[in-house]
């Protein structure tokens, strides 16, 4: 089995299923992950990554160091621009997504929720759906989405975007290998009691779990499944 996590920005694989990747990898499953974003230069007001070289090294190097603390087989960090996805043809990102897939030949997908609040979750989920399009040679069985601490709880509710979860991995095992991962995203990290501080990704991993009787778990969206 070939797992392949798509994601917006480097952190958001390990908020979203950093426990999940590690138990799958654990199991001797092959897990890549596609960052598409920088995820730096929205903080200023021009994109500028030349004045931002320290800090995407930084976001480059804890990306690393999270792969192998989950122990996945390869991640890929590319240059998309950070909170400007909005501003890019969809269809260069469906084709960006495409190549990776064929590539890769992953049987599961894993990406964003589409009722996301930030602008470039919402874009990836898009693009995302559109590249698994169950075609005739198509590798990917199976599209699963997760929720990010501080981005799917914090839009506007409605009926249409909330996120329902239907699949849950139980993470017991794997909690304090994604909490390890994520110190090494540390000054991404906020401090308790923001919602992307490390204790609250581990309060809503307990919940998570409770809900369906582990001690702790990652819910997901299952979008697509073909048997």
């Amino acid at each position: 089995m070939k797992y392949l996590v798509i994601v917006a920005h480097p952190d958001d694989e390990v908020l979203g299923c950093g426990g999940s990747m590690a138990k799958w990898s654990n199991e001797g499953f092959e897990v890549n992950v596609l960052i598409m974003a920088e995820g730096s230069t929205s903080r200023d007001k021009v994109r500028d990554r030349d004045t931002k070289q320290d800090e995407l090294s930084r976001l480059a190097q804890s990306a690393g160091e999270a792969s192998k603390i989950l122990g996945t087989q390869s991640v890929k960090l590319l240059d998309y621009p950070d909170n400007r996805m909005d501003s890019l043809d969809l269809l260069d990102v469906v084709k960006t997504i495409e190549d990776y897939i064929e590539k890769l030949q992953p049987e599961v997908v894993i990406t964003h929720h589409l009722g996301d609040l930030n602008i470039d979750h919402q874009i990836i989920h898009q693009a995302v759906m559109t590249a698994c399009r169950p075609v005739p040679g198509q590798s990917v069985k199976c599209i699963l989405a997760f929720e990010i601490p501080s981005a799917t709880e914090w839009n506007s509710p409605t009926c249409d975007n909330a996120f329902m979860p239907t699949w849950f991995e139980d993470i017991t095992d794997t909690l304090t290998l994604k909490s390890k991962a994520l110190k090494a995203y540390e000054p991404e990290m906020r401090e308790w009691p923001h919602a992307r501080s490390i204790d609250a990704v581990k309060h809503l991993a307990r919940w998570r779990g409770a809900s369906v009787s582990f001690e702790a778990a990652e819910a997901f969206m299952l979008l697509r499944k073909i048997k």
